[in-house]
């Protein structure tokens, strides 16, 4: 990760995101250089009302002097409507190219997310991944709209000025700017130390929001175990530490403002004694010294909104490194350039002598080699860990295998494409995620295609029709992950999901009665049984029951296969599967 105050790699990039907007920033500029001329005419206006009008050299009679005077005024005005104007386009335009840029930018880190696999959301809290979409992405909207493009701004002012002071008067222009040096020279110094502190500031609300949101996922259990108290401790050292990081923030970021004033106070001061001693020997014009007055002050304006620039650098080169950093994040798991499509699978499966582990050689599957033929329903046992849901895992390619093969009607799934593939498979686990919304549009998933009345189909085939209907129907809104419903109604929601979705193809269920009643079991059973009809079928339970009329068991044992055949059969053989089922009916 960079450490350099200022980043060229990191702001090619990002200004990569304002290259489709080039037309509207080259007229926001347009906008911005006509500010400055005009807002610099402004100290010549009170020149020439001083010189021609307040305090001539030569005497005028009073009536030249009021039209002078009134000529000055309505420019003034004129100058004041004209800049205003122009401000007010470049604030909106400014906004609107903003606004645009943020939305690629959220775009493509969703894109991002949703095509990264499954292992990076294990790797990473949910609320950093948070705070790269919102707090990170908004400090590179503020980089390109305030700190970027305003940065431009006040660099046109800042020359602008330059170019009128010394055009007015060299030696009095170089009294003015002695002070730069010095204020350059500490705010480089106070910029080292504040991007520092901008990058602690960043890491510690990535681990206050993560630390949040599992909070947030975890509130019942915490209640459960009365560990209310224990948990705001911890929330109030994360809090503590977050405090610190911004004030150290301050610390270093406070000091810009009244140094940079006072800077600007002193170029004035020197000024007025130097142009004021010359205006009573008559060297200048009183004119002169209140345009260059003017001029020091407005100079050190924009200066001292530079430094706020510097702060949004800052602040936008720490969040850039996170968000590119998420961006360039790896794809472990991606298609290859000649990917097949998958338009209709016969269903058999075969695994040959697959080692698969999610770090490292923490091997979690070891050797395994087994086949499942078109149309067999097949039950996955074992204790947990022992590595059941890892053969789901890889049949739908949410990860790859280190050694061996998974193949599906005879192709390895490496050579799917991904999205053809997980189509074809009907999968529901063991903790259903429903959506925020309608059920209809929980089982829809986007697709309008698909008629209400094989909507009703899938719901009656899984026996779960006259519960919605009681509801109120299909346009009943659930609430977030399905709070409403039981946990067997979400699972029996999310299994008519899946047969919705794939009528025709491979269906595989993951632990999917687990967390179940007795009568919910039953009712899933039964469905599962009318659905798997000539259809393969993946089963994993914790109970044992539930797989006695599968064609055939698959049992593992701390990642190795070590028995298969039917139920009566392993009962038979008197081994793992048997103590396995005895220990079943004892609990």
């Amino acid at each position: 990760m960079s450490r350099r105050r200022f980043d060229p790699r990191q702001v090619r990039r990002i200004l990569a995101y304002v290259r489709p907007y080039l037309p509207q920033v080259a007229l926001a500029l347009f906008f911005i250089l006509a500010v400055t001329l005009l807002a610099n005419l402004i100290p010549l206006v009170f020149k020439y009302a001083v010189d021609a009008a307040l305090a001539p050299k030569e005497p005028k009679p009073l009536e030249a002097r009021y039209q002078a005077l009134v000529l000055a005024a309505l420019v003034f005005l004129g100058l004041k409507l004209g800049e205003s104007l122009f401000r007010f386009a470049e604030a909106y335009l400014l906004a609107w190219i903003g606004q645009k840029v943020l939305y690629d930018l959220r775009r493509d880190l969703f894109d991002k997310l949703m095509r990264l696999h499954v292992g990076y959301f294990d790797r990473t809290p949910t609320g950093r991944v948070l705070t790269r979409m919102t707090s990170d992405v908004d400090a590179i909207h503020q980089f390109i709209t305030g700190g970027l493009v305003g940065f431009a701004a006040d660099l046109f002012m800042l020359v602008g000025i330059l170019g009128f002071m010394f055009w007015l008067d060299v030696r009095l222009a170089l009294i003015a700017f002695w002070v730069v040096p010095p204020l350059f020279v500490l705010t480089t110094w106070l910029r080292a130390r504040m991007r520092a502190a901008y990058r602690v500031m960043r890491r510690r609300l990535s681990e206050m929001n993560s630390f949040l949101a599992e909070n947030l996922a975890g509130v019942l259990t915490i209640q459960l175990f009365a560990k209310e108290e224990r948990q705001l401790e911890k929330f109030e050292e994360k809090n503590q530490r977050l405090l610190a990081s911004h004030v150290e923030v301050i610390r270093w970021f406070a000091p810009f403002f009244p140094v940079v004033a006072f800077s600007g106070e002193l170029a004035a001061a020197s000024v007025l004694h130097a142009g004021g001693g010359e205006v009573i020997r008559g060297a200048v014009s009183l004119g002169l010294l209140v345009a260059f007055l003017d001029y020091t002050r407005n100079f050190f304006e924009p200066l001292r909104d530079l430094s706020d620039k510097f702060n949004i650098f800052q602040s936008a080169m720490a969040a850039a490194e996170r968000i590119f950093e998420l961006l360039d994040a790896p794809e472990e798991v991606k298609d290859a350039p000649d990917a097949l499509p998958v338009e209709k699978l016969k269903g058999e499966i075969r695994f040959e002598d697959v080692w698969f582990a999610y770090e490292d050689e923490n091997w979690v599957l070891k050797g395994v080699s087994f086949a499942v033929r078109p149309g067999e329903k097949v039950a996955l046992v074992g204790h947990t860990g022992a590595g059941k849901t890892s053969v789901i895992n890889l049949i739908a390619r949410f990860y790859d295998v280190q050694k061996g093969r998974v193949l599906l009607d005879g192709v390895d799934v490496r050579r799917y494409r991904q999205r053809d593939l997980r189509r074809a498979l009907g999968i529901v686990m063991q903790e259903p995620f429903l959506f925020s919304g309608t059920i209809e549009e929980n089982l829809r998933l986007g697709d309008d295609s698909i008629p209400e009345g094989r909507i009703w189909e899938a719901l009656e085939l899984v026996g779960l029709a006259e519960a919605v209907r009681r509801r109120g129907g299909l346009k009943v809104e659930l609430g977030e992950r399905g709070a409403g419903f039981s946990t067997g109604e979400r699972q029996l929601l999310a299994l008519a999901r899946a047969l919705l979705h794939n009528p025709d193809l491979l269906l595989i269920l993951d632990e999917a009665t687990a967390n179940v009643d007795s009568e919910t079991e039953r009712k899933m059973q039964e469905a599962l049984r009318r659905v798997s009809r000539g259809r393969t079928t993946v089963v994993i339970a914790h109970r044992l029951s539930t797989v006695r009329d599968a064609d055939r068991i698959l049992v593992f044992r701390r990642g190795e296969l070590v028995e298969e055949g039917s139920h009566e059969e392993l009962l038979q053989k008197g081994g793992y599967y048997a103590r396995l089922y005895q220990l079943a009916l004892a609990s």
